[in-house]
């Protein structure tokens, strides 16, 4: 990083094992959510940026994929331990620039650090097959081998983890990765490649450009990348997809999400209370996996809306590094204006706002803070259900039953994940089974799985084959070669021109 032209300093891209400046001459602003004010650029790459990228991850490649298993887990573990050493640091850097709260930044990175502690295991999770004698003299065995150079897109709202979903596998399978992180939010990728580069990576094997579109564009068009991974919206999931897809390339798509929780009648209320503000409100509900929709089944609408409300009343929203704030502001101020007119259109559709966020004080005070707000009676086809607001935003639906709560699930058009509050085991794996949703959470709201599973939705979150991190993700950056294997034997030689068949 370098001191701006007014002041400000400047992130930069990491390119060959150092900090590189942009050719562009473009740059955008870094704000600081709890203050409102500006605290950095970023370089904004140019095509020529990505191509000198590019260049130094394929040449770096080859060294790359020839390192034993062995090694390569020896840097993991020595990432891994920087990682956990820096930890709050990062956290630190994280809530300057998206706002979370501090204990939030620290929950993110210490869910980071589990998949770099999966990656560790790399050379158990690259074991191949071996079939001996598949036939007479032959063996046959499969291997599964490096991409080469492979990229990460990725969101403003988990600066330090997704990155750590994406790049730990990558490099542990033996590929060459390039990091493409939010303009909002870019300090920490600059930092997580001093530590790599710390820990033993070598020069090109990991770098970050930084910028806007023009970098995407040419990441995604490039024909020495071979793979991509990203995380975002469902329009532009969708469309990173088709491009990325379109010029050859292996792609793994997270959209967006609308994740609902059924409560039943017999659930407790408390717990599910609970469970919802937590999910709803966590990060000022800036999370693919939040809670946005409580449906509530039968007659537990009222009990749980008061639950909830009174909860709200005692959350406390301030700067994320601010001793006892539990709701850091949202990550810019348009957004945090586009979040607010879901709640005046809800109101104008005849939801009723039961907790109007954006009445509080605190909107007068510096930084881009909204409030808790609780829409009750909401209906599929206003804009407050069909969107994802991406906000400190919950909605509820009332429904009779349960058959007609599942239904309400299972046809909204994003299918991230979804949650169910009971005490009958019964109900419960029905709705496991009969749910449309990649990660589902029994009496538990937020069912991001652990490391050593798979993250990943269904129906519009996700475009592409394979879910991310975990085993998925080693699936991911490796292509399977299958070896049929002889070795010669002079006295059972022979020229056979039919097909080869088991003999």
């Amino acid at each position: 990083m370098i001191e701006g032209a007014i002041g400000l300093r400047m992130v930069t891209n990491w390119i060959g094992g150092k900090a590189e400046d942009s050719r562009a001459g473009r740059s955008g602003l870094v704000w600081d959510p709890a203050t409102g004010e500006a605290q950095a650029h970023v370089h904004f790459s140019t095509a020529e940026d990505v191509d000198c990228a590019v260049a130094a991850a394929k040449a770096a490649f080859p060294g790359w994929r020839a390192t034993p298993l062995s090694r390569r887990s020896e840097t993991m573990f020595r990432m891994r331990e920087l990682v956990d050493r820096n930890r709050r640091h990062i956290a630190e850097l994280i809530t300057s620039e998206h706002g979370k709260t501090l204990s939030d930044a620290l929950g993110e990175v210490a869910r980071g650090l589990e998949n770099i502690e999966f990656a560790c295991g790399v050379p158990s999770l690259l074991k191949g097959g071996y079939s001996e004698q598949a036939s007479r003299g032959i063996d046959v065995y499969q291997i599964r081998q490096p991409l080469g150079v492979t990229v990460g897109i990725t969101p403003f709202n988990f600066p330090a983890m997704v990155p750590m979903w994406m790049f730990a596998n990558s490099l542990a399978c033996g590929n060459t990765f390039i990091l493409k992180p939010s303009e909002k939010d870019p300090s920490v990728s600059v930092y997580l490649a001093a530590l790599l580069r710390e820990a033993g990576v070598p020069d090109g094997v990991f770098n970050v450009v930084q910028g806007d579109r023009v970098a995407v564009d040419r990441l995604l068009a490039h024909p020495d990348v071979k793979a991509v991974s990203f995380v975002g919206s469902t329009p532009v999931a969708k469309s990173t997809y088709r491009t990325a897809t379109d010029n050859g390339k292996r792609v793994q798509a997270l959209g967006g999400a609308k994740n609902h929780m059924l409560v039943m009648p017999d659930a407790d209320i408390g717990m599910a209370a609970d469970a919802a503000v937590s999910a709803a409100y966590g990060s000022a509900g800036e999370r693919c996996m939040a809670i946005s929709v409580i449906v509530a089944v039968g007659g537990v609408g009222n009990r749980l809306r008061d639950a909830i409300r009174d909860r709200i009343a005692r959350i406390k929203t301030g700067p994320g590094l601010e001793d006892g704030s539990e709701m850091g502001p949202l990550i810019t101020g348009e957004h945090r204006d586009r979040v607010a007119s879901y709640v005046t259109q809800a109101a104008g559709e005849g939801a009723d706002v039961t907790v109007d966020g954006r009445q509080d004080p605190i909107r007068r005070r510096p930084g881009f803070f909204l409030k808790p707000s609780l829409l009750d009676n909401v209906k599929p086809g206003m804009r407050c259900y069909d969107d994802e607001i991406f906000g400190p935003v919950l909605s509820m639906v009332r429904v009779p039953t349960y058959e007609q709560g599942l239904t309400l699930i299972n046809d909204h058009p994003m299918g991230n994940g979804a949650a169910i509050f009971t005490r009958d085991g019964g109900v419960a794996r029905q709705f496991q089974f009969d749910v449309e949703a990649g990660m589902v959470g029994i009496n538990v709201s937020i069912p991001v799985p652990v490391s050593y599973y798979s993250f990943g939705g269904w129906k519009a979150s996700l475009f592409g084959d394979l879910h991310m991190y975990g085993p998925e993700g080693v699936q991911f950056y490796t292509k399977a070669k299958v070896v049929t294997a002889r070795w010669p034997d002079a006295s059972s030689g022979q020229v056979d021109l039919g097909f080869p068949q088991n003999r």
